[in-house]
């Protein structure tokens, strides 16, 4: 079977409607799917970074859940990410100023996908002006982005690279 299925030739995609149970189209431009084209960037970006396929399965069952399934998903993921990020900061030197993005190439990437976390995050808050998000999709990319960030600052901290302080 060919991956070209030429539904989407003309700005058009379908996406899976609980109501009919049947797929129905939708414009490629639409509210949803960029936010779905968003998540799957950020999850694209993760892939490259390494390491977080637990997030990468996270970001899969969010899309499915925003293209119609009745998938679940659990406000624990986000309780995860909070222990995850208070571990971290446990070990981290607090933190007084806005930082510098950089570092090693992995935290690098990590600080980009951060930013890409927040737009994806402002995309589904646009999104649910038109249609009903599930509370625990919008507190997750909310703490995701703030693991993100951690998790960039301890891989730094690790690789003995020094945090630079912007001062204005």
């Amino acid at each position: 079977m060919p991956i070209y299925t030429k539904i989407g030739d003309k700005g058009e995609t379908r996406v899976f409607d609980p109501k009919t149970k049947k797929l129905i189209p939708i414009s490629k431009t639409s509210k949803k799917i960029d936010t779905i084209g968003t998540i799957d960037e950020l999850n694209s970006l993760l892939g490259v970074i390494g390491g977080l396929t637990n997030i990468q399965s996270d970001l899969f069952t969010i899309n499915a859940i925003l293209a119609g399934t009745k998938l679940q998903f659990s406000k624990a993921k986000t309780k995860k990410l909070e222990k995850e990020i208070d571990k971290l900061e446990g070990i981290l030197p607090v933190q007084k100023n806005f930082i510098y993005y950089g570092g090693t190439p992995k935290a690098t990437f990590l600080f980009f996908a951060r930013s890409v976390a927040r737009r994806a995050e402002r995309s589904l808050v646009e999104l649910a002006k038109e249609e009903k998000i599930p509370e625990a999709i919008a507190v997750y990319f909310n703490r995701l982005s703030d693991y993100l960030f951690i998790k960039a600052r301890e891989i730094n901290f690790t690789s003995g690279i020094s945090e630079k302080a912007w001062r204005r």
